[in-house]
């Protein structure tokens, strides 16, 4: 299956927080877009991998993507090798995508910049023809994703584009909500964090509507980029 988008994230909910809402839009303008966990999360301090599991499988559901595969590298800890570059370009091979999206280049958990890192140097890696991986005994083909974006997560960081959202923000808080054991419960007994409060849920949505006001819509969410954006003419910007 060829995929248009294809979404890395360090553990399951990263996707979602991150780019969520663009997948969302995506998907419902009829492109094929796929999702794939690097870890279980199994290290986080909430909930288990198990729950994890069943969590990523129902915010699947909810923005309607085509696939979601756990490549089960080990959370925290995993490497940016040639172990783990091939395994990403195998799966980058099999999809063929037109465009990646992947963790911030840089933030608060180790994993987001290391994932990073490791998915834009396979993208690279995967349109060399002496890089040789195989899929079901098959040798498969080079393919280079035209773009590489990755999203923004717990740091603000500046982003270099901006997609509006307007329409699509409840569709990005319910795949987000559905993580339960990770986010905002006021009944819940398990130990706080710093995505567990409900000032963080609470920012989800405001951070998209602020991005949104700065570029005259009502929600939005930001992405840099490896290459400077191209437009035909200037009044493809909007």
């Amino acid at each position: 299956m060829k995929l248009d988008v294809l979404a890395f994230g360090a553990h399951p909910d990263d996707v979602e927080l991150g780019c969520g809402g663009t997948i969302a839009k995506e998907v419902a303008q009829g492109k094929k877009v796929g999702i794939i966990d690097l870890t279980r999360g199994e290290l986080g301090t909430r909930g288990t991998a198990e729950t994890r599991d069943e969590e990523a499988f129902n915010a699947a559901k909810i923005l309607g993507v085509s696939l979601r595969a756990n490549m089960a590298f080990y959370d925290g800890f995993f490497v940016n090798d040639k172990e783990h570059q091939l395994a990403i370009i195998k799966m980058i091979r099999k999809y063929q995508p037109e465009i990646i999206l992947c963790n911030a280049v840089d933030d608060r958990h180790i994993d987001h910049g290391k994932g990073s890192k490791l998915v834009s140097d396979a993208c690279f890696l995967s349109g060399l023809l002496k890089v040789e991986t195989k899929d079901d005994g098959d040798i498969q083909k080079p393919w280079r994703p035209k773009q590489v974006y990755h999203y923004i997560q717990w740091k603000n960081l500046e982003p270099d584009v901006a997609v509006d959202i307007s329409g699509f923000i409840d569709k990005k808080m319910e795949a987000v909500l559905a993580y339960k054991t990770q986010f905002y419960d006021a009944k819940s007994n398990e130990p706080q964090t710093p995505i567990s409060s409900k000032n963080f849920t609470d920012s989800i949505r405001y951070r998209a509507r602020d991005l949104g006001r700065l570029i005259g819509v009502e929600h939005a969410e930001g992405f840099t980029v490896e290459r400077y954006a191209a437009v035909d003419s200037l009044f493809d910007l909007k």
